[in-house]
C-alpha cells in the first residue's frame, strides 16, 4: 500500500490543481480564488461583470494564476459559453466551487414572483446544471482515492430562519444544502466529493448593507463576538480541496463562529 504524506505542506497542498470559481471577483469568492491562487493552483475565475472579473483576474496574478472566464450563469447561453471557454483551455478541472449567487428582500405581501424564479435558478438550479455539464472534466482524473472536488456555497440562512425578510434566500440556499447531500451520495462513485460551506456574516456586496446597518448586533449574537475574516474562508476552502480533505464528502459545513446554534 502506498502511504500517502503526512506532511502538513502537503496534506494541505492544492499546488498544481486546476480551480473554477463561480462568483469569483467578489466577497467569498474571491476569498477562495485568492486563495487557492496564492497556494499554487491554476484558478479560472468567472462573474458576469466582463471588465470587473478580468480585472481582478489580472491583480490575482500578482500572486500565481488566474485566468478570467466571464459568464452569465442565470443563464443558459451563459453556462454554455463558460464550459466550453473552460474545455478549450483545460482537459480536466479538480476543483468547482459553485459561488455565484443572489439575493432579493422584500415583504411577505410583496414579493414577486420573477423575484423568487431569479432566486431559485441562480442559487439551486445553476449550481446542478453547470455541475452536470462540467463532470466529464471533473471526472477526467478523478478517482475514489483522489477525487475532484465541488464546493457549493450555501448560507446559514438556510441553516436556521434568518431575521431578514429574504423568503426565496434562505430556502434557496436550504435546497443548496440537500443538493449537496444528494450528489454526493449518487455521483461519489465517479470520483468526485461534494461538500457545502455555509458561511455567515463575512464582508461581500450582498452583506454590504447588513453589516452597514446592524453590525454590532450581528456581531453580538455570534459566540465569538465577530464576523468572518478572509482567513476563515480560505482556511476551510483549502482543506476542502486539499487531500487533507479527501474522504470529506456530503457535509454541510457552518463557518459562522457558531450564530446558527443560537441565533434569535
Amino acid at each position: 500500500m502506498n502511504t500517502p504524506s503526512l506532511k502538513v505542506n502537503d496534506l494541505f497542498s492544492v499546488k498544481g490543481k486546476v480551480a473554477l470559481v463561480t462568483g469569483g471577483s467578489r466577497g467569498i469568492g474571491l476569498m477562495i480564488a485568492q486563495a487557492y491562487v496564492e497556494n499554487g493552483a491554476k484558478v479560472y475565475i468567472s462573474s458576469r461583470k466582463a471588465e470587473i472579473c478580468e480585472d481582478i483576474a489580472k491583480a490575482l496574478s500578482e500572486f500565481g494564476t488566474c485566468i478570467a472566464l466571464p459568464a452569465d450563469l442565470a443563464t443558459r447561453e451563459g453556462q454554455a459559453t463558460l464550459v466550453k471557454s473552460l474545455q478549450e483551455k483545460e482537459e480536466s478541472l479538480d476543483i468547482l466551487i459553485n459561488n455565484a449567487g443572489a439575493a432579493w428582500g422584500a415583504s411577505f405581501d410583496d414579493y414577486p414572483e420573477e423575484g423568487y424564479d431569479k432566486i431559485m435558478d441562480i442559487n439551486v438550479k445553476a449550481i446542478f446544471m453547470l455541475t452536470q455539464k462540467l463532470m466529464p472534466l471533473l471526472e477526467k482524473n478523478a478517482s475514489t482515492l483522489n477525487p475532484a472536488r465541488v464546493i457549493n456555497i450555501g448560507s446559514i440562512d438556510g441553516l436556521s430562519v434568518s431575521d431578514l425578510d429574504n423568503y426565496a434566500y434562505g430556502p434557496s440556499k436550504a435546497a443548496v444544502h440537500h443538493l449537496t447531500k444528494v450528489l454526493a451520495v449518487k455521483l461519489a462513485h465517479r470520483g468526485i466529493t461534494f461538500n457545502a460551506i455555509a458561511p455567515g456574516p463575512f464582508e461581500s456586496k450582498m452583506t454590504e448593507w447588513m453589516l452597514g446597518t446592524m453590525k454590532e448586533e450581528i456581531e453580538s449574537s455570534c459566540p465569538l463576538g465577530r464576523i468572518g475574516y478572509q482567513e476563515d474562508m480560505a482556511g476551510l476552502a483549502l482543506f476542502l480541496a486539499s487531500p487533507a480533505g479527501a474522504y470529506v464528502n456530503g457535509t454541510v459545513i457552518p463557518l459562522d463562529g457558531g450564530i446558527h446554534l443560537g441565533r434569535g
